[in-house]
């Protein structure tokens, strides 16, 4: 059975981003599909957000909701470094006094479906479990999609006519696969092996939900350690995936060798106990040659990824698609769909995004040292908050990288 339907926009993916741009154009009075390919609530991973989130949240009208929930607040973050030498956390509201500072740590099936609720009851129409197999095309130009219900049993074919697709597919990137446009990062080639404790050790007071980033002796690898709802931490290993993966035993196999290399996560670890599987991902590292085409564009990690480093993941899906969203009602409004227009927010999100890689590519240069960098340049101290607070959108925040470039070389 094969149903049709009619939609100014489609959007391929109820994650962050597609539930952003979703919300948005739905609430402006466009006719909004959403095709998700699992049912959802559905499990992901990237729990940590960064407390720029804030103002897409504001904008969104789920501010209140996340007031209300049991997710634990995030106040800072705080490294460890190689030879277990804790820092003193980065608290965020110290350079930023406003409740904007005060971020959460998610479930993400729990978060993302507040999300998707949201764009639901701004009018958007979801379809799910169906897997988008196809395009409706003429030539180069895009006039909607074709999907198969993921169901056992279910035979139903979608074929959603839309002035414009939106590829907030996440890390598949159905369009930039399709139209050959992804580019793997050749600088960040690394994997990861993550799993979730309940009952392992949390800080006192604030610091209970903070994010902690710990290395392993000798820098070879680096471990998150995120505070979650129930008394859970996500907890995973990030490293070169021919390190970390190459002619070594399963994935608990390996996170258990990983823990050994890293005292200050075993004990944390050791008063707590593993909930289930582990769980791996890959060079995961990469970015777009196109933003957009004839009747699609990108958003989300479909546009790109950079790393989990410093959580950037959902706040850059949230920018991309609130940006996103802005630039379709102008197209709309305009009755102009050139690619350029649509993706115009493109090259400021990507400075943006410029700086946090290279934050990132700072971090995994073995001989750099953010306390030294700090202690040699205080006046950056508020920079880097900003960076780690997702504050990157503003000319200023650049002009760190010209004093670390003294210490580290750090390509563009």
């Amino acid at each position: 059975m094969t149903e049709s339907h009619a939609f100014d926009v489609a959007v391929i993916g109820a994650g962050p981003a597609g539930s952003t741009v979703a919300a948005l154009l739905a609430r402006a009075g466009l006719r909004v599909a959403i095709v998700e390919r699992e049912r959802m609530p559905r499990f992901h991973v990237g729990e940590s957000l960064m407390p720029e989130t804030y103002w897409v949240f504001k904008r969104l009208g789920v501010l209140e909701t996340l007031k209300a929930s049991n997710f634990p607040r995030k106040y800072s973050v705080q490294f460890v470094n190689d030879r277990g030498k804790e820092s003193v956390p980065f608290y965020f509201f110290e350079m930023n006094p406003h409740e904007s500072a005060i971020t959460w740590q998610v479930w993400r099936a729990d978060f993302d479906r507040m999300l998707l609720d949201r764009a639901l009851a701004d009018g958007a129409r979801l379809f799910a479990p169906f897997n988008v197999i196809d395009l409706l095309s003429d030539g180069d130009q895009v006039h909607g999609l074709v999907a198969r219900s993921n169901d056992d049993g279910d035979e139903t074919r979608l074929e959603l006519r839309a002035r414009i697709v939106v590829d907030a597919s996440g890390l598949s990137s159905f369009l930039a696969r399709r139209f050959a446009v992804r580019r793997e990062d050749p600088l960040l080639r690394k994997a990861a092996v993550w799993t979730y404790y309940r009952g392992a050790h949390r800080d006192p007071g604030i610091d209970e939900g903070a994010t902690i980033i710990l290395h392993t002796r000798e820098k070879k690898a680096w471990f998150w350690y995120i505070p979650l709802p129930d008394d859970v931490v996500s907890v995973g290993v990030v490293s070169d995936v021919d390190y970390l993966l190459r002619n070594r035993g399963t994935p608990g196999e390996i996170f258990a060798e990983e823990v050994a290399n890293c005292a200050a996560v075993e004990r944390r670890l050791r008063v707590g106990r593993p909930t289930g599987q582990f769980y791996v991902a890959r060079e995961f590292s990469y970015t777009t040659d196109r933003p957009a085409g004839p009747g699609w564009m990108l958003v989300g990690d479909a546009l790109g990824f950079v790393d989990p480093i410093y959580s950037s993941g959902v706040f850059l899906a949230l920018k991309s698609g609130e940006l996103a969203a802005d630039a379709i009602l102008d197209a709309f409004r305009a009755q102009d769909f050139r690619p350029e227009r649509l993706a115009a927010w493109v090259p400021g999100y990507r400075r943006g995004v410029a700086a946090i890689r290279r934050l990132v590519l700072a971090f995994y240069t073995r001989e750099f040292s953010f306390g030294r960098f700090i202690r040699a340049y205080p006046q950056h101290r508020k920079r880097l908050v900003d960076l780690l607070i997702g504050n990157v959108f503003q000319d200023d925040v650049h002009r760190i990288f010209d004093d670390m470039s003294r210490f580290v070389d750090l390509p563009e």
